[in-house]
């Protein structure tokens, strides 16, 4: 059951059963809106729990509103306020998951973007892994990666995610714990819901941002971490299918998934069929960024409970 209490909602913090919407809402129809999942951490010993990187995800909510022809009512500093407000209203001590949502609020059966009002709205609740275990096993999806031109994949829009659902239940239904999306052109494009790397002999190879991706906060956190902190290489490169097959190691990265080693695509073992060094390296890297251990990082990292 969600551990939450509250939301911001029409302008105000209300208590969860107060944010409601008409069955006769836009998006609920239509899947008119974006999105961002942000995440924060517990850090017990600084007792203290800092939201991952907030700003560049509200930043890039503002983007995708630019995209979609929507206006975001508050700034990013303004956004920025009302995450820490809602946490501090809901005292969560544990990990949790914040959803800022941006969509077209009249209830309205009309099939456009301009005209409509648009409203936001932020919850947040208690979260741990999206993906159980520590490593995963997937495949390649029979669904292919919907095109820049058709629904802009650099807008985190909400209607878009049919695309990934798709994706993922015929994954978990065929025995797999999530799936790779190809491209248009038959490249590898991401996952359901998080962007892939992969290395061979010694290098990261991720899929560029002109191959029908997001533009995922996480997969820039871990080129930067990859090149300064353990002094790899990292090309933005496509990537084929049958390329994945050879890889060395693989693994997915977002906020949700934060980085998740892959040791089996379609049913042939990446690498030797256990987590690579490099992906035991970057997990451990990146738990302790998340958490507020790492001082050179800790810009990232905003705390939610003054000291």
């Amino acid at each position: 059951m969600p551990n939450n209490r509250f939301a911001f909602f029409n302008g105000d913090i209300v208590p969860i059963e107060q944010a409601q919407v008409s069955v006769m809402t836009n998006a609920l129809n239509y899947g008119t809106g974006c999105f961002e999942g942000i995440r924060g951490y517990w850090n017990p010993d600084h007792q203290q729990l800092y939201v991952f990187c907030l700003r560049e995800h509200l930043e890039r909510m503002h983007r995708s509103a630019r995209i979609l022809m929507m206006k975001m009512p508050y700034s990013v500093d303004e956004l920025c306020q009302i995450t820490i407000d809602l946490l501090r209203r809901e005292e969560f001590r544990e990990d949790v998951y914040i959803r800022p949502l941006l969509y077209k609020s009249d209830p309205a059966i009309s099939v456009q973007m301009h005209g409509l009002t648009d409203s936001f709205t932020m919850f947040a609740l208690g979260f741990g892994q999206y993906l159980s275990g520590s490593s995963i096993r997937v495949c390649v999806s029979s669904w292919r990666r919907i095109d820049d031109n058709i629904i802009p994949s650099r807008a985190k829009a909400c209607g878009a995610y049919l695309n990934s659902a798709l994706a993922k239940s015929e994954a978990l239904l065929n025995g797999y714990d999530e799936a790779i999306v190809l491209s248009s052109d038959g490249h590898v494009s991401e996952a359901s819901a998080a962007n892939l790397f992969i290395v061979r002999n010694g290098v990261l190879i991720t899929p560029p941002t002109s191959g029908d991706i997001l533009e995922g906060i996480t997969r820039q956190v871990v080129i930067e971490l990859a090149h300064k902190q353990l002094g790899l290489p990292v090309k933005e490169a496509p990537i084929d299918r049958t390329e994945l097959y050879v890889a060395d190691e693989a693994f997915f990265c977002g906020t949700g998934v934060e980085i998740k080693p892959i040791v089996e695509i379609d049913r042939r073992p990446i690498g030797n069929g256990t987590i690579g060094p490099i992906g035991t390296m970057l997990v451990n890297l990146y738990a302790d960024v998340v958490r507020g251990r790492i001082a050179a990082y800790r810009h990232w990292c905003t705390p939610v409970y003054a000291n």
